[in-house]
């Protein structure tokens, strides 16, 4: 089934993604970034025998003018045979995304910046603070009080639309849901003086601080890579914190959710405060995402549902992460209208509430 004409017009709000890369990459590059492997297993052969890699050679290479389902060999030497600005302006101006959220926070050193990035897409770029990056480059530099007048002073600083968590890297989901005092915090920073931040209670007080100072906050749930335990990464152990926090009625982002999407679909319905995307999933499923799409949307109420591509990197991320949401979502749509559980005036109302009309809401864009 093509895209339906009305949701293939439809510009879109990522609402979650990363910077592209400065530089050209090889062979064992690529393929390492296209998914969330550290590298290519000399057991396991090519990862262009993925989904996701099967999704780059049909979709990708017409747009640098080679054949549909040109060899993997064929792709990369046409890449390669370009400018880089020249491949990322070309994906991105492609997927239709006129506003990024980029979170910065991670490998800068090799991505260029939202405003580059967005710049490249002719958009626009607004920027989310990752807590536990902003914590790691504050903390050697002052003392445990100065600290959290720091943080807090970044966080109320208007320099961000957001704010992001990746707890479930460092301790899990598993937050309390109590405030940590400030005494608790200035005592754990005794023990942690700088480098990678992994203290819960810390990790706990930022959360709690990025919705005092009213930024909407994202937590990285499921799918990533082996940095993370999945089992500690499922969001109904978010369920103390989110039910101890609904009343300050800033918003709550569960960001990828694969294979927690139908619990991250329940949790966005019961919470006020609580929306949900499929994130990189609906990329890294390829030709199967319009099966997990309909998933995610089982119960979740469409107004709480958000479109990201988490692309990292690779600008190919941003268009198969834009151009296969947007087949998932004219799948769902299709399904709907033939089955007549709404007309096509709704229809149309939830492509624009999914693709762009929820993030201009939750973030005040």
């Amino acid at each position: 089934m093509g895209i339906l004409p009305f949701v293939a017009e439809l510009g879109l709000i990522d609402h979650h993604c990363h910077g592209v890369l400065c530089a050209d990459s090889t062979r064992p590059e690529f393929e390492s970034l296209l998914l969330e492997a550290d590298a290519v297993s000399p057991l396991g052969g090519s990862f262009f025998d993925s989904a996701l890699g099967f999704a780059v050679r049909r979709w990708c290479a017409p747009l640098l003018d080679l054949p549909r389902h040109a060899s993997a060999e064929e792709y990369l030497e046409r890449r390669n045979s370009l400018h880089i600005a020249e491949v990322s302006r070309t994906f991105l101006m492609a997927s239709g995304i006129h506003t990024f959220l980029v979170d910065g926070g991670f490998r800068p050193d090799l991505l260029l910046s939202g405003t580059e990035l967005a710049g490249l897409g002719g958009g626009v770029a607004h920027s989310i603070v990752r807590l536990e990056a902003l914590a790691e480059s504050l903390r050697p530099e002052v003392s445990g009080a100065e600290f959290l007048a720091a943080v807090r002073s970044e966080l109320a600083s208007g320099a961000f639309v957001g704010a992001k968590s990746v707890a479930a890297y460092r301790i899990g989901l598993g937050l309390p849901g109590v405030r940590p005092s400030d005494a608790d915090v200035v005592l754990a920073c005794a023990s942690w003086t700088s480098g990678r931040l992994a203290d819960p209670v810390v990790i706990a007080w930022l959360a709690w601080e990025a919705l005092d100072a009213g930024l909407p906050l994202q937590f990285h749930v499921g799918y990533g890579d082996s940095d993370l335990d999945l089992h500690l990464c499922d969001p109904s152990l978010l369920t103390p914190f989110l039910r101890a926090t609904a009343s300050l009625g800033v918003p709550v982002l569960l960001l990828h959710n694969y294979p927690f999407h139908r619990q991250a679909g329940y949790l966005a319905q019961v919470f006020p405060h609580v929306f949900c995307d499929l994130g990189l999933a609906t990329h890294g499923l390829g030709h199967q995402a319009s099966r997990v799409f309909a998933e995610a949307l089982e119960i979740v109420p469409y107004g709480k549902f958000l479109f990201s591509s988490d692309a990292f990197a690779l600008p190919e991320l941003y268009y198969l992460g834009a151009l296969l949401f947007r087949r998932a979502l004219s799948d769902f749509l299709a399904d709907g209208l033939r089955m007549d559980a709404f007309v096509e005036e709704d229809a149309h109302r939830i492509a624009r509430l999914i693709a762009s009309e929820n993030a201009a809401r939750v973030y005040k864009l």
